[in-house]
């Protein structure tokens, strides 16, 4: 007679030896989250008057940055870069501009739906050719960072377009609380009913699959090429819509990329996602992009050059970097 097995309760070793092996396996992302919460209170302190309005302010500047780590990580984590992102979000910033200048709100939410599918495409078109003529992805999306940009020129040479009423009220007001900015809850219900499927998914265990091992990957029976032009296809379409994010903060359409490339980069890097593929998730670039909207606003706040900014953002990057390698390098030696 075999005896009934325990529940685990929140007290058992079981439970707690769960909750601490949680822990080191999100310690990175813990850790982001509690330097974020940090900078937060440090703001507070030399900005007394910094609530709800300040926090809606950073929600607004930082969704598209936060779309556009998202793309970053996708493609990252399959083993990839993509440099073509920030000329993706001015494409599609400027398609959606432009076609909205005299289309009603019913034809506005076509349009959107429409340059999401570009989006995709034109993602999926990076993903192609580098499968197909089996250059670095790093030259390629570089080099497709020209054609896009020029194709954003094509739409709007000086900014231009405009909005519909629908698509920028998205990009004000609060939900539930005037703590939670309508535009942070949107952008994060967006990537959680994207993502979450995806990750529980044979593809989402495939894009991990090609970017821990390619040639292991094949030779489980991974498609590698039709899962590398789907992580560059979803990296479009999580461009779109930051592109669409611009359009709804900004109301115009504006040609030419922005800091968004180097951006999701220095987000990805600094979210924990390993530039070598197979590691990571998009929690710790979200908070990422946060934590370098938070400094920018501190350095305002506290009257100093703007352009410390991207200075600090780039030691950041490099102590990251530093910081993962050695680590790595202890792991191989251990």
């Amino acid at each position: 007679m075999t005896a009934a097995a325990q529940p685990v309760t929140a007290g058992s070793p079981d439970a707690m030896d769960a909750a601490r092996r949680a822990v080191r396996r999100n310690s990175w992302i813990l850790g982001l989250l509690a330097f974020l919460v940090v900078l937060l209170v440090f703001t507070k302190l030399i900005q007394p008057n910094y609530g709800p309005t300040g926090i809606q302010g950073l929600a607004v500047s930082a969704a598209a940055l936060v779309l556009a780590a998202v793309a970053q990580a996708i493609v990252v984590i399959s083993g990839g870069i993509d440099l073509s992102i920030g000329a993706m979000i001015a494409f599609t910033n400027v398609v959606a501009a432009q076609a909205m200048l005299t289309a009603d709100d019913q034809t506005g939410v076509a349009i959107a739906i429409g340059v999401l599918l570009l989006g995709m495409l034109i993602g999926a078109v990076n993903g192609a050719l580098i499968v197909m003529t089996r250059v670095a992805d790093i030259i390629v999306t570089l080099a497709m960072s020209f054609v896009w940009a020029g194709c954003a020129l094509l739409v709007l040479s000086v900014p231009g377009g405009r909005a519909d009423t629908w698509l920028t009220s998205l990009a004000s007001g609060s939900v539930v609380s005037e703590w939670l900015p309508k535009p942070a809850f949107l952008v994060l219900l967006i990537i959680a009913l994207i993502w979450i499927p995806l990750r529980r998914s044979r593809l989402g265990l495939s894009l991990y699959a090609i970017g821990s091992d390619q040639l292991a990957a094949f030779r489980s029976g991974v498609s590698v090429g039709r899962t590398k032009i789907i992580s560059y296809a979803l990296a479009g379409l999580f461009s779109a819509l930051a592109g669409l994010a611009v359009t709804a903060n900004t109301g115009i359409g504006t040609p030419l990329p922005g800091g968004y490339t180097l951006t999701s980069v220095a987000a990805v890097v600094l979210g924990g996602v390993s530039l070598a593929g197979g590691r990571g998730g998009v929690v710790g670039p979200i908070i990422a992009v946060m934590i370098l909207a938070v400094i920018r606003t501190d350095m305002t706040f506290l009257n100093l050059n703007s352009n410390l900014a991207t200075v600090t953002q780039g030691v950041i990057l490099i102590v990251v970097v530093m910081f993962g390698s050695l680590a790595a390098l202890r792991r191989r030696r251990a």
